[in-house]
């Protein structure tokens, strides 16, 4: 049975199964045998696919992972629990920022305390998008279903989709800026996801309750543990279903 997962993978990278082969050292037959028959290769090369797709080895073959190792890799991937979002110092929202060398993948409807409260936490953004980060901004569109239901959710009405668009028209001027990729989404959001390399921060959502008052759950990438990678995959479902943003600042 082909492994589509690889595949899409490989597609979703812009990448041939040559480039794979190139980058983990192997030959193309080879690769082309890890998709069209399943195949799974060796525990290292695994890996080194893992890390050339950034994707984890049990979602591009769970048949390889030993259950109990992926069970005790998944519990150890859990860091620690902030009972709101004031737990977190400011500093170390700063620091995630400025530390990440490969993605900084950021989901929620406005986030405000990004620009709020955290100075110049886009500035940092965009430098290190400068430095070759990848990053990804993911934040509610004013105008969606899903924005106004959570408005009324949260007792703010009309005022939660103002927040949507202040965040939008802060964020402007860094749209432009090389590596910075953005959408408008208009998804169910259940947690808020901010992601600095292997370290994700997942905001729980509690209906009627503001999202600062909810809850930061923290994970650390582990190889072979499933919660980050389940998370990070939502993220890519809802990117993959939303448009480019065209969001303008109204004058």
């Amino acid at each position: 049975m082909p492994n589509e997962r690889l595949r899409s993978a490989l597609t979703s990278a812009g990448m041939s199964p040559r480039d794979l082969a190139d980058r983990v050292e192997v030959d193309v037959k080879t690769v082309e045998r890890w998709i069209t028959s399943d195949r799974a290769p060796h525990r290292r090369t695994r890996a080194a696919v893992a890390a050339v797709l950034y994707l984890d080895e049990t979602y591009l073959w769970p048949a390889a992972i030993p259950a109990q190792q992926v069970e005790t890799a998944t519990q150890q991937e859990f860091v620690a629990f902030h009972p709101n979002r004031n737990a977190i110092p400011a500093q170390r929202w700063l620091d995630l920022a400025a530390n990440a060398k490969e993605h900084i993948d950021l989901w929620a409807f406005a986030a405000s305390f990004l620009h709020d409260s955290l100075d110049d936490f886009f500035g940092i953004v965009a430098d290190r998008a400068a430095h070759g980060v990848k990053v990804r901004l993911l934040f509610g569109d004013p105008e969606s279903d899903a924005v106004r239901i959570r408005g009324i959710e949260e007792g703010l009405g009309d005022g939660f989709r103002g927040r949507c668009s202040n965040s939008w028209s802060y964020l402007a001027p860094f749209l432009s800026h090389p590596g910075i990729e953005s959408r408008q989404h208009s998804s169910t959001l259940y947690n808020s996801h901010y992601r600095f390399d292997s370290i994700l921060l997942i905001n729980a959502h509690t209906l009627g309750i503001a999202a600062a008052k909810s809850p930061i759950l923290e994970f650390q990438r582990i190889p072979g543990g499933r919660l980050f990678e389940q998370y990070c995959s939502s993220f890519e479902s809802c990117w993959k279903a939303t448009l480019v943003a065209r969001y303008q600042q109204s004058d």
